[in-house]
């Protein structure tokens, strides 16, 4: 489907002139003025390219194109104006990122190849976001499989923590949900320096020393330096080293930021892990979800607890448990036990989710009579 062009100019004559030159080549449609294109962009999907005029009662183009950098910054913007007015284009161009700066009036030669310029600049960019989600994302669930080797606890967590978060970011629109489903993935890498017996303990709800505490809550810290010196990776590492951080301010890491100026999707993490954290203590949902309403908007963000009871009425994974033989898993399925060898050695935690590199190291141990089949998963 061919990108979609938005116009935006006060006068209705332009904008038919707009349709009838520029229609049998793009898909255009206009609005005549600015709160109106801004609906526009809010209700469907993004705009390739966005035209406005600078001259326009009420918001004018720099105001407008300002706000659509806002709330859709992949679409390429241009603004068309006869005010020649040197500290108008200084302005568009620095406060709304504006791509092309065209004079009005505009011969439908220069509009065209302009509009064309804008379409082939946001393919890419958003090509290149491709590319760098889906590389940026295989290595980390590469990362994540083997260092399920290492901890199969806490990467168990971190699977179901992810599948949470996501849900709970696509809900509340956010912009880059994929770095809050990396985040979640890897909300439990500082968990390496962890011994397993310890986060035993404290899944568990069992009392650790003062010193296993101490280990366990400085975690975010340790997993948020792992990652400090990956490139791309910043805005990553910021979520997860907030990832503790309480609502209004309290909690680690010891500093000022308090309800909006922590990260949002720390926010989104604090949510996710603590209601997880209540699961596997044993408790129901509804008490689960119950407990974390009756801190929202001090523990948690009041948005992200509204977002959790949402998605909880809709994304519920089915309860019948199936077996499955090893050979057999694949990535739509979780694990309903705890998974041991013939030795009792703990290979991976109840609720992990099952992958092709768990798979073919699972079906190693039934080839060497390590494990015993069948298994228990649940089906999403």
């Amino acid at each position: 489907m061919p990108e979609k062009i938005l116009c935006v100019d006060d006068e209705p004559n332009i904008l038919k002139g707009y349709q009838r030159v520029l229609s049998g080549t793009f898909l255009i449609e206009t609005a005549t003025s600015g709160e109106d294109g801004l609906a526009l962009i809010a209700g469907q999907d993004c705009f390739a390219v966005v035209i406005s005029d600078m001259r326009m009662p009420e918001m004018d183009g720099i105001q407008f194109l300002r706000k659509v950098k806002e709330i859709a910054p992949d679409a390429v913007r241009m603004m068309l104006t006869g005010n020649a007015d040197q500290q108008t284009a200084i302005d568009a161009i620095n406060t709304g990122n504006i791509f092309r700066f065209l004079p009005k009036p505009c011969s439908p030669a220069d509009l065209g190849q302009a509009i064309s310029a804008g379409i082939q600049q946001y393919r890419l960019v958003m090509a290149e976001r491709e590319l760098l989600e889906k590389t940026l994302t295989g290595c980390v669930k590469t990362l994540t499989d083997v260092l399920s080797l290492v901890n199969p606890i806490a990467f168990s967590r971190a699977s179901r923590v992810r599948r949470l978060a996501k849900d709970i970011a696509v809900r509340l629109k956010v912009e880059n949900v994929w770095q809050v489903e990396m985040a979640a993935m890897l909300s439990q890498l500082g968990c390496v320096a962890v011994p397993e017996a310890t986060l035993a303990k404290v899944c568990q709800g069992r009392p650790v020393s003062r010193d296993e505490l101490e280990m366990v809550r400085a975690h975010p810290q340790v997993g948020r330096d792992l990652l400090a010196h990956i490139p791309r990776l910043e805005a990553v590492a910021e979520m997860i080293e907030y990832q503790e951080k309480l609502f209004n301010g309290s909690g680690r890491p010891s500093n000022r930021k308090r309800g909006d100026e922590i990260p949002f999707g720390s926010r989104i993490l604090k949510v996710a892990i603590d209601f997880d954290g209540l699961i596997q203590s044993k408790i129901s949902h509804y008490e689960a979800h119950r407990r974390i309403q009756q801190k929202s908007g001090d523990w948690y963000d009041s948005l992200v607890v509204d977002a959790l009871a949402e998605v909880l009425s809709t994304n519920q994974i089915s309860q019948e448990v199936r077996s499955v033989k090893v050979n057999e898993l694949a990535d739509n399925m979780i694990f309903a036990e705890d998974l041991r060898s013939v030795k009792g050695v703990l290979l991976v935690a109840k609720g992990q989710e099952a992958s092709v590199s768990l798979r073919l190291r699972l079906e190693n141990y039934v080839k060497n009579g390590f494990l015993l089949e069948p298994i228990e998963v649940f089906i999403r």
